[in-house]
């Protein structure tokens, strides 16, 4: 049963790329009828709930995020979200670069973030506010990045894994092989979506190069990672596009380089996954300059 209507729905986002090395993106968001579908990023995704709570699925297990939680969602892992209730939620998300030394969130974490991805700890959720914080302050860069560090310490702490349960968890969803460290036909035609960001794979193509029946490997894709191929595909094509709208890039343009037909194709798939236009996306910044790092 999904969350009651309201009769003011809102969607209001605000996101910036700070210069902090290793924070891919800052995501301040207030929805409240938007549910977002099925989706992947290549980052860890930090998130935290200020006000409602989010229900969410991932790795076909459901969880939540009340507010005195920390979520962390490993990267390449189907996830999906929508408020509990009609009052919607506020939400604050950093995406964070896995080879990001600062924050030290190796592949190593990916199957102990997928068993338990929620993280009640009242002190990392003060530190992950304290972090939000600097990163809206221009000239507290150095401050930011101390934060970072401490909130990965922290974060390590909690999802140290067992000596089995990172290869277990990679081999159902996040790792690059498959079990036992084997490439499947889902793993190796996820390997080539991802080659294949910008200017897509036939199905025909994709199944004449990993040799398997097209309708085989569609159905191994989605039994392996939880997600369409085709949906796999244009989320990757959407979250290149949120880098390339924070760069600067017009909205027309982006949606040239991420692999969309026109823009009019990439608004329509941004709005699905994001909750608002490319354009609303990208003026949605605070009142500082958002450069790169």
């Amino acid at each position: 049963m999904g969350p009651q209507r309201s009769a003011s729905p809102r969607r209001d986002v605000t996101a910036w790329r700070p210069r902090v090395p290793g924070v891919v993106e800052v995501f301040h968001a207030h929805y409240t009828e938007y549910a977002y579908p099925m989706h992947v990023h290549d980052v860890w995704t930090l998130l935290i709930v200020d006000d409602g709570a989010v229900r969410y699925e991932l790795d076909r297990h459901e969880h939540g995020t009340p507010h005195d939680t920390v979520s962390l969602l490993p990267p390449f892992v189907p996830h999906n979200g929508a408020p509990v209730t009609e009052r919607g939620f506020r939400k604050r998300v950093l995406y964070l670069d896995p080879e990001a030394p600062l924050a030290a969130l190796d592949a190593s974490l990916v199957g102990a973030a997928v068993d338990g991805p929620d993280l009640r700890d009242p002190v990392l959720r003060r530190r992950v506010g304290q972090l939000h914080a600097a990163l809206a302050r221009p000239g507290d860069e150095l401050e930011a990045e101390s934060r970072l560090a401490l909130v990965g310490e922290r974060l390590r702490e909690h999802l140290r894994p067992a000596p089995t349960s990172g290869v277990r968890a990679g081999a159902r969803s996040g790792s690059r092989s498959g079990p036992a460290g084997g490439r499947t036909v889902a793993h190796r035609l996820r390997e080539l979506l991802d080659e294949r960001v910008a200017d897509g794979i036939t199905l025909e193509e994709a199944a004449g190069t990993v040799h398997a029946h097209p309708t085989h490997l569609v159905r191994a894709f989605g039994a392996a990672f939880g997600i369409a191929p085709h949906q796999y595909l244009m989320s990757r094509r959407v979250e290149r596009a949120r880098r390339l709208l924070l760069e600067g890039m017009r909205p027309s343009e982006a949606a040239a380089v991420a692999g969309f037909y026109d823009q009019a194709h990439l608004t329509r798939h941004f709005r699905r996954w994001v909750g608002v236009t490319p354009g609303r996306y990208r003026n949605g910044r605070p009142p500082r300059p958002a450069s790169g790092g």
